[in-house]
């Protein structure tokens, strides 16, 4: 079934392009059905790039669902049209008395900044406690995942001696959690950060579990046992150019960086990256929608219980 998306988003024309299914929202206001209600709070400073990327892994799933964007009232983006914002995009006011099937928190370029001092991290703060009740099940990126781990439960990050910059090999500690049910036992993920969350602080928390794990980038996938929210330190919703993008704009800032890890054939930046995780992270979004969200979440979202943190 399509994701339903507003009329004349940028992203349309991509994924029209692609031949992924969708509809716009005059379509699927004929539509007689009960369509998952999922909201985007994109973080990232290219917001249409991201939204595109989120948009694609979102539309092979069960059933339509309903797409709402959320930004920051907090913060003044600099990298997006501000006509686009206004037009796609909400803010928490907007929506704080509504319930949804499922929020995405994404990443966002500001781990090297402490918690506190991010513009927004206030307004981000009270989004994900609203979540806790409000949402069914929500899915942190990145720094969203870092955030949502610190919020909730005080896990610390911890700065690396150097960005965490390329293509790694992880594996599955919990190959019966439905969040990687279908994974290859050895897999590629994107990361691009230059904090961690460390495995014995995940560890200490009785409610969360570690399901995958690079013995190279460290953490990768945390869910609570409740599967209601869960916790990705990588960027699977990259596109095949991402790294390469970003590697090519810090270099022409003379910005120290490594070329990413195993990430160009033969390790020669003019070389096209082969798109290995693209299967896996299609794969991910697409359980947890069906298994975690679409299966679980009650057809009545004024039944919707609250998250219970066992902390």
């Amino acid at each position: 079934m399509p994701i339903n998306i507003p009329d004349n988003l940028p992203a349309t024309e991509v994924l029209r392009q692609e031949n992924i299914f969708y509809m716009t929202g005059t379509t699927a206001s004929h539509q007689d059905i009960r369509p998952l209600k999922i909201v985007i709070l994109n973080l990232m400073p290219k917001k249409i790039e991201t939204e595109t990327q989120i948009l694609r892994l979102l539309s092979n799933t069960p059933i339509q669902v309903d797409i709402e964007l959320l930004q920051m009232k907090s913060h003044v983006s600099k990298n997006t049209p501000v006509s686009h914002l206004n037009k796609f995009y909400r803010t928490f006011d907007d929506i704080r008395s509504e319930r949804f099937d499922g929020l995405i928190i994404t990443g966002a370029p500001v781990e090297q900044i402490e918690y506190e001092e991010v513009d927004y991290w206030d307004e981000l703060c009270e989004i994900m406690d609203w979540s806790l009740t409000n949402v069914f099940s929500t899915f942190h990126i990145c720094w969203g995942a870092q955030a949502g781990l610190y919020h909730h439960f005080g896990i610390p990050k911890y700065a690396l001696p150097e960005k965490m910059f390329g293509l790694f090999p992880h594996k599955i500690l919990m190959p019966f959690h439905p969040l990687v049910r279908g994974f290859d036992e050895t897999f590629t993920v994107p990361h691009s950060r230059h904090t961690e969350v460390r495995r014995e602080d995940i560890e200490k928390v009785p409610c969360l579990e570690l399901l995958t794990y690079s013995n190279i980038s460290g953490v990768h996938l945390v869910g609570d046992k409740s599967h209601r929210l869960f916790f990705t330190t990588g960027h699977s919703e990259y596109d095949r150019f991402t790294l390469r993008n970003e590697y090519f704009r810090d270099v022409e800032k003379g910005l120290k960086i490594n070329k990413p890890y195993n990430y160009f054939p033969y390790d020669d930046v003019g070389n096209p990256p082969h798109f290995t995780w693209r299967g896996t992270a299609h794969l991910m979004f697409s359980n947890w929608v069906n298994f975690c969200v679409y299966q679980e979440t009650p057809y009545d979202l004024d039944k919707l219980q609250p998250v219970v943190l066992d902390k």
